[in-house]
């Protein structure tokens, strides 16, 4: 399990928007998987780790019934590319898909982070989240045409001259 710890709380930020708190959904996780690691029955761990993430989010979320917290701070990598202005501009691309990403409703963020993000399959995220791999195929549709219309609103605010949001 180890080998997908980054993926647990890449995973576990994406849901609790709070870099904090999801070191502290990830180390949770972490534990219950290491108390449970009995009932893993040998299939692939990535998917299983990641549903106890997401089902530990979701105790601590009810837990303490408090407000997510929206993303305050978007990392900002530098670009593969040398010339500065390339990097400039692929550093705002990802912030604009991150900040599109980030005010979607939890569900359709959580099937894109698994899919885009996590690169997992529809069976895998269908496991992740105890669904049918149908309902997983039209969240993950649904979610696409919203983060899409996001970034469309985005960048027509910037095309008329209006403050990024």
């Amino acid at each position: 399990m180890l080998p997908h710890l980054d993926a647990a709380y890449g995973y576990a930020r994406w849901l609790t928007r709070d870099p904090v708190q999801a070191q502290d959904v990830a180390q949770e996780a972490m534990l219950r998987a290491l108390r449970y690691f009995h009932a893993f029955r040998g299939e692939d761990a990535k998917p299983w780790l990641l549903r106890i993430v997401r089902n530990t989010w979701l105790d601590l979320a009810r837990r303490h019934a408090a407000e997510k917290v929206p993303l305050e701070e978007i990392e900002d990598r530098a670009g593969d590319g040398l010339d500065p202005e390339q990097s400039a501009l692929a550093g705002d691309r990802r912030r604009q898909i991150a900040a599109a990403l980030a005010a979607l409703p939890a569900e359709a963020r959580e099937v894109l982070v698994l899919r885009e993000i996590e690169d997992l399959s529809y069976k895998r995220i269908a496991v992740v989240l105890d669904l049918p791999i149908g309902t997983v195929m039209s969240r993950l549709a649904r979610a696409r045409e919203k983060l899409a219309a996001g970034l469309r609103g985005h960048l027509e605010r910037r095309g008329h001259g209006l403050p990024d949001m």
